[in-house]
C-alpha cells in the first residue's frame, strides 16, 4: 500500500492541491471532491483494471487488436518516462528542493543535480525485485512523516480567510476540480505500477484469479486513502495561507507556508518532501518502463533499460520544465480519453461475464480517433465543426458521449454475436475461467442433491411420490447436463496440457540450441 502510495505521489500531486485549495474559495468542498474523483479513484479503479487482465498494460491493450495492443503501451511508457513525468521530477526537485536551501538557479548547477537525482533513482530501481523493500520501509514512512508535520503546522499555525473563486473554479468549482485531477496523469502511471504491484504479490504467493484480484484492490484502495488524507491537508493549506490567491505555483506556496510557519527551517523539511515525493515516483517509473521495454525487446536487458531512460531524463530535464510540457501536453491530452476509455471496458467485462470483443475494438477506434481531433485542435487546426457539438467540449470532455455510445452499441452487437464464455479474471486461463464460472452451478446441483437424498430419509407414506419423482426426474437431468459440461471441461484441460507441453518442448530445444551463451 505504502509503495503504491509514494509511486502516486510525485511532482504534480504535491503542487496542485495548493492552488485548488487558493483558488476555489468557498467551492473548495466541491473542487476537492473532483479532484479527489480523477485524482484518486479513477487511478486506483485503473490499476484494478491491470490487476483484472492479471498482466501488465500490454496485455490490458491487447483487448484493442494487435497494433493497438503495442502502440498504445509503447506511448504510454514513452510520456511516463524520458518524454515527460521522469525529467519532471528532477526539475521540480531542483526548483523546489535545491534553489530555494542553496540558492543555485544556474543550468551548470541544475545538470549536476540532475545526473545526482538520477542516480539514486536508478540504483532504487536496478533490482526490480527490490523496489517494494525499498521505498515502502524507508522512503514512504520518512515521506509521510514530512507532510504530516508540514499540514499540521501550517493548519493550526496560519490563521487566513479563504480567498474569493477565481478562474474556471468561479464558474463550476466540481468540474475544474476534476480537470485538475485530470491533469496529474496518474491513471497513465496507474497502468505502469500495476504490473509492479502484481509482480510483488506473486513473489508472495498469491496465485492468479479472483485472490490476485482482491490483493491488488486491497493495496490500490489503502493508498487511495492516503491520497485523500494527504490531497485535503494540501488543499487547505492553500485556502488559509495569507495571499494565496497571489500564486500560480503551487510549489511556491507551500515553500512559502514552510517559511511561515518554521522559518528557513520550514524551508528544509518542504524541500525534503518535495525531494522524497519526486525520488520515489521517479524510481517506480523507472521500474516499470524497464520492465516493459525488456518484456517487448527481451534481447535489451532490464539494466541496461534504465540507464537508458535515466541518462535520457537527464538530457531532457535540462531543457527546463516549461519546454517539457509543451512537448508532452498534446501526447498527454492525446492518451488520456483511450486510457480512460479502455479501463471503462475492462471494468465492465467481467461485471457483464462475456467477453466485450467487438465493444472493445469499436469503442477504441471511436475514442483514438476524436482524441486525435482533439489534440489537433489544440496544435491549430480548425476541427470545432467536427467534435465542437458534444456536451463536454469547453472542458476536453466532449470525447465521453460519444465513447459511452460506442460502448453500449458494442455490447449489444457482443450479446448477440460472440460466444457466452467466462472471462479470465487476474492472469487465468480461460479453462480456469471456465471451471470457476460453472462453480456456482455445481454447488447449486450438489445442494439438489441432498435435497433429493432427504426425500428417501423420509416415511414414504409421509411423501406426495408424484411430487418426488418428478424433482428426482429433474435431478436425473441435472446431473447428466453436468457430466456433459464436465466432459467438455475435461477435453479443453486436456488441450491445454497437451499445448502447455509443446510450448515446454519448445523451451527445452531453444535452452539446447543456447548452451554456452551467458544468461541475461
Amino acid at each position: 500500500m505504502l509503495m503504491l502510495f509514494s509511486m502516486f505521489f510525485g511532482a504534480g500531486n504535491l503542487i496542485f492541491p495548493p492552488i485548488l485549495g487558493a483558488s476555489s474559495g468557498d467551492g473548495f468542498p466541491m473542487a476537492i471532491t473532483g479532484f479527489l474523483i480523477t485524482g484518486v479513484a479513477l487511478p486506483i479503479i485503473t490499476v484494478i483494471a491491470v490487476a483484472i487482465t492479471g498482466k501488465d498494460v500490454q496485455e490490458l491493450a491487447a483487448r484493442g487488436g494487435r497494433i493497438f495492443g503495442l502502440a498504445f503501451p509503447v506511448a504510454v511508457y514513452l510520456a511516463l518516462g524520458a518524454a515527460y513525468a521522469l525529467p519532471r521530477t528532477a526539475v521540480v526537485s531542483y526548483s523546489s528542493a535545491v534553489t530555494p536551501v542553496t540558492g543555485f538557479d544556474g543550468a551548470l548547477s541544475a545538470a549536476i543535480f540532475s545526473v545526482l537525482f538520477f542516480s539514486v533513482a536508478l540504483a532504487l530501481a536496478f533490482d526490480p525485485n527490490g523496489i517494494v523493500d525499498r521505498l515502502g520501509k524507508y522512503l514512504t514512512p520518512a515521506l509521510l512523516t514530512l507532510l504530516a508535520v508540514l499540514i499540521f503546522l501550517s493548519v493550526t499555525g496560519l490563521m487566513g480567510e479563504p480567498p474569493a473563486a477565481s478562474g474556471d473554479y468561479a464558474d463550476n468549482a466540481l468540474a475544474a476540480g476534476l480537470i485538475e485531477g485530470y491533469m496529474t496523469m496518474d491513471s497513465l502511471a496507474a497502468m505502469a505500477f500495476g504490473i509492479v504491484v502484481l509482480s510483488s504479490l506473486r513473489q508472495k504467493g498469491v496465485e492468479t484469479g479472483p485472490a490476485l484480484v482482491k490483493g491488488v484492490s486491497a493495496s490500490a484502495i489503502g493508498a487511495g486513502v492516503v491520497l485523500v488524507a494527504v490531497y485535503v491537508g494540501l488543499g487547505m493549506v492553500g485556502q488559509i495561507f495569507p495571499g494565496s490567491e497571489n500564486y500560480t505555483d503551487g510549489a511556491a506556496l507551500l515553500s512559502d507556508a514552510a517559511n511561515t510557519t518554521m522559518g528557513f527551517t520550514g524551508v528544509i523539511l518542504f524541500g525534503g518532501i518535495v525531494l522524497l515525493a519526486c525520488l520515489t515516483t521517479a524510481a517506480g517509473l523507472i521500474g516499470a518502463t524497464c520492465q516493459f521495454f525488456h518484456k517487448i525487446i527481451p534481447s535489451v536487458s532490464y539494466r541496461t533499460w534504465a540507464v537508458f531512460f535515466a541518462g535520457a531524463s537527464v538530457i531532457v530535464s535540462t531543457l527546463g520544465l516549461d519546454v517539457v510540457l509543451s512537448i508532452a501536453a498534446p501526447i498527454i491530452g492525446f492518451l488520456y480519453p483511450i486510457a480512460i476509455t479502455l479501463v471503462a471496458i475492462t471494468i465492465i467485462e467481467p461485471l457483464l461475464g462475456r467477453k466485450l470483443h467487438w465493444t472493445f475494438r469499436a469503442a477504441l477506434t471511436v475514442v483514438t480517433i476524436w482524441a486525435a481531433l482533439m489534440t489537433a485542435e489544440e496544435m491549430g487546426a480548425d476541427v470545432s465543426p467536427l467534435i465542437g457539438w458534444a456536451p463536454g467540449y469547453d472542458l476536453q470532455l466532449g470525447w465521453m458521449i460519444p465513447a459511452a455510445v460506442t460502448i453500449l452499441a458494442g455490447i449489444i452487437v457482443d450479446y448477440f454475436v460472440r460466444p457466452d464464455r467466462a472471462v479470465p479474471i487476474g492472469g487465468e486461463h480461460q479453462v480456469e475461467a471456465e471451471l470457476r464460472g460453472s462453480k456456482a452451478d455445481e454447488e447449486a446441483l450438489i445442494d439438489a442433491i441432498h435435497s433429493a437424498q432427504e426425500i428417501f430419509d423420509e416415511d414414504v407414506d409421509t411423501v406426495d411420490l408424484d411430487q418426488a419423482i418428478e424433482e428426482t426426474e429433474q435431478h436425473v437431468e441435472s446431473l447428466r447436463r453436468a457430466e456433459q459440461e464436465a466432459r467438455e471441461r475435461l477435453a479443453m484441460v486436456k488441450a491445454a496440457r497437451k499445448q502447455a507441453r509443446q510450448s515446454l518442448t519448445t523451451l527445452r530445444h531453444a535452452k539446447k540450441r543456447k548452451v554456452g551463451t551467458p544468461a541475461e
